[in-house]
């Protein structure tokens, strides 16, 4: 069965496949139902900054991605600044991003959605829209400096601070590049990334990566990294802690359930792992730890997840919001399993207090695909040996066999 919680709903005689809350630009926010809106007072009984940060602009395209900036501009007392959402086309991350916008309205942030991506013309039209308000920016707070899109528009920002919030495991690796000097690409990425577009688009990648560059020592440009990943930064990058205080103030405590459930990955439509081996070790986890639950990657493919239907019996769980606050607010099981992803980091801080634990399964070198990048096993090794208060569950042939 593929069920979806509030805020997505399931497309009749297609399990799995859901439609986004209405997205009508500039109507008025919906509030999550059964969440009181808040005042604008710090949580944590720290008074909020006086002044509004009308020059900050951040700018997000994924729901995790929106979170961090919210937590980030819980940590740093920063109210009222201006979140630019970078609309993708898949549905599910649309769905999630329209109600993680409803969060940061609350919160009293303004929330712009672009259609970035709607047409030949989108792109510039985006641009244009954009330059005024990056020319204006003294900071720009971003979630993915690999991204295409933001790289272009930091190479027309004017701002001197520059803040990278988590986009999940991918800030480990962005972190090393920059420590190495290295161009930037993505861990899961295979070949030589010379392609024409690629091409086309370095000139702005290597402005990007000069740009969260630290200054050298009394420079007037400043990086900043808010971030739950286990990272060194080089030197000149402040790194602030992502300790999900704002989650923790705002959802829960979760009620727990007896069984475990099991958090699901896009590794497997990111081709670096096997279908086949991938579906085998859910299986073999439902059976092991009594997993009843499935909580789908909002990039896994509805193929794959009435393959895992059929061969678990498991129920396939579509969030609609990140698996952070859907874990927070409960109900959740007592045990949460996953293979190495964020969520091993992000979880134990959001469940902090609670009775909830979280376990990694790793990825043998036998579940990888023929066409998988060299780093992907060291990538996945890392991301696996670096979890805090996680119990590590080692592959075992009778997993490979199912």
């Amino acid at each position: 069965m593929v069920s979806s919680p509030e805020g997505t709903r399931a497309v009749p005689g297609t399990p799995g496949a859901e439609v986004p809350p209405p997205e009508t630009t500039g109507s008025p926010a919906r509030r999550l139902r059964g969440v009181p809106r808040q005042r604008r007072t710090a949580r944590s009984g720290a008074p909020r900054a006086a002044a509004r940060d009308t020059d900050t602009l951040a700018f997000v395209e994924s729901p995790v991605q929106l979170l961090n900036v919210l937590e980030w501009a819980h940590t740093a007392q920063a109210t009222e600044l201006t979140v630019v959402v970078l609309s993708p086309h898949d549905p599910m991350t649309r769905g999630q991003l329209r109600r993680m916008a409803e969060l940061a309205r609350d919160e009293g942030h303004t929330v712009r959605w672009e259609e970035a991506r709607g047409g030949p013309t989108a792109p510039m039209r985006t641009i244009g829209g954009l330059t005024p308000l990056l020319r204006r920016a003294r900071r720009v707070v971003i979630g993915d400096p690999f991204s295409r899109y933001v790289q272009l528009l930091l190479s027309l920002a004017r701002a001197r601070d520059l803040v990278v919030v988590d986009d999940g495991t991918a800030t480990m690796e962005f972190i090393s590049q920059l420590a190495r000097g290295e161009r930037l690409v993505r861990w899961h990425r295979s070949g030589s990334g010379r392609g024409a577009r690629d091409l086309v688009f370095a000139p702005f990648s290597a402005t990007a990566r000069r740009r969260l560059t630290p200054a050298p020592e009394g420079g007037r440009r400043t990086v900043g990294l808010f971030s739950s990943m286990p990272v060194e930064a080089p030197p000149g990058v402040e790194v602030t802690t992502n300790e999900f205080a704002w989650t923790r103030g705002r959802f829960g405590p979760p009620r727990l359930t007896r069984a475990a459930d099991i958090v699901g990955t896009s590794l497997v439509e990111t081709g670096v792992v096997d279908a086949d081996r991938y579906l085998a070790a859910v299986r073999t986890l439902a059976r092991t730890h009594g997993a009843t639950r499935y909580f789908a990657h909002r990039k896994e493919s509805t193929e794959k997840l009435h393959r895992l239907v059929a061969e678990t019996g498991l129920e396939i769980v579509r969030p609609d919001l990140p698996l952070e606050l859907i874990a927070r607010r409960g109900p959740i099981g007592g045990l949460i399993v996953s293979f190495p992803s964020t969520v091993v980091h992000t979880l134990p801080l959001a469940l902090l207090g609670t009775e909830v634990k979280v376990a990694v399964c790793d990825i043998d070198p036998e579940w990888l695909t023929a066409n998988a990048s060299p780093r992907a096993q060291g990538f996945l090794d890392g991301v696996t040996g670096t979890a805090r208060d996680v119990q590590r569950l080692p592959f075992t042939q009778r997993m490979a066999a199912g």
